[in-house]
Parts: structure tokens; C-alpha cells; sequence
């Protein structure tokens, strides 16, 4: 994308759209190597997101196993004018679990309490819960029919932007 003013207003919506939601949907992969789907509350960091998962829970123990992750971040069915287009990023991330106790951990935490309150400071206290930070590769902001641009980079607007030209075709 050639226009920085245009990037510089998308890296806006989708910050300020990503700030509106307080759940992900989560994808990880099994140890068997199946997709597994799940959602989590979800706290902004800088160029990354932080999600509090049980030991118990199964997307917890699979991002323990393997750090590759996507997460939809999508509109609310009720207020979306048009299903079929729901505004949406999309983010393949690198998750990273951080260590109890660290500045790291503080850091993830104070994000997840200011965000979500209270409860987040008390699940960071039980020992199965794992903080997990979620660093974006790239991905994709779609804001209706023809509205859809992808991303590069570690941070949630990424590194460079494309419009998406190639559109819907008509049947033959």
C-alpha cells in the first residue's frame, strides 16, 4: 500500500477495533496435529496480546507444545450490519509462555487486570495458569466486501499493508 495516510488510518481502525473486543477466538494444534478451536479473554501489550490459560485447558497445553497459533478477533453478530462480512483480524502468532514471577509476568498481568479487572490478578496467583504472549507474523483486517488487507510483521497493524484487489467471480 502506497498511501501512508491510508495505512496510518487502518493501523488506527484496527487497533481501535482489536481495543473493542475483550475476547479472541484462539486456534492451536493438537500433539496429534488436529486443529483445535477455543476462545479467551484477551489484554493489548505493545505488539503483542496476552491470554491467561489453565493447565487443564486443551489450548493451553497445546501452545505449550507447539507455539504456532491463529486468532480471530471478530465482530459481534448482533451488531454487524452484513453476517457475510463481519469486520475481522485475523493474526497467525508465535505464542510465547512466560515465566511466573518475571517482569514479563507483571507486565502481562497488569495489562490483563487493568483490561479485564481483578479476576486476571487473581488466576495469575493459582499455580495452573499460564500466561502465554501472543506475538503477531502477519495477518489480515477485513472490513467489509472488496475492504480487506493483509499484513506483515511483529505488531498487531504489522510491518507493511496490502490492499486485497483480487475480488468475487461471478459463475460461469
Amino acid at each position: 500500500m502506497k498511501n501512508t495516510a491510508m495505512q496510518g488510518r487502518l493501523e488506527e481502525e484496527i487497533l481501535e477495533f482489536v481495543n473493542s473486543r475483550l475476547t479472541l477466538q484462539l486456534a492451536s494444534i493438537t500433539e496429534e496435529g488436529e486443529p483445535f478451536a477455543s476462545y479467551a479473554p484477551f489484554a493489548i501489550g505493545e505488539d503483542c496480546l496476552y491470554v491467561q490459560l489453565s493447565d487443564i485447558a486443551i489450548h493451553a497445553k497445546n501452545l505449550n507444545h507447539n507455539r504456532q497459533a491463529s486468532v480471530l478477533v471478530v465482530e459481534d453478530e448482533g451488531s454487524s450490519g452484513e453476517l457475510f462480512a463481519r469486520i475481522r483480524v485475523n493474526y497467525q502468532m508465535s505464542a510465547e509462555a512466560i515465566v511466573a514471577g518475571s517482569d514479563a509476568w507483571e507486565k502481562g498481568i497488569a495489562a490483563l487486570e487493568a483490561r479485564l479487572g481483578e479476576r486476571a490478578r487473581n488466576l495469575s496467583e493459582l499455580s495452573d495458569f499460564y500466561l502465554f504472549k501472543l506475538v503477531p507474523i502477519r495477518g489480515r483486517y477485513v472490513k467489509g466486501f472488496g475492504k480487506a488487507y493483509s499484513f506483515i510483521g511483529e505488531s498487531l497493524t504489522g510491518t507493511a499493508m496490502d490492499h486485497l484487489t483480487v475480488g468475487h467471480k461471478k459463475r460461469a
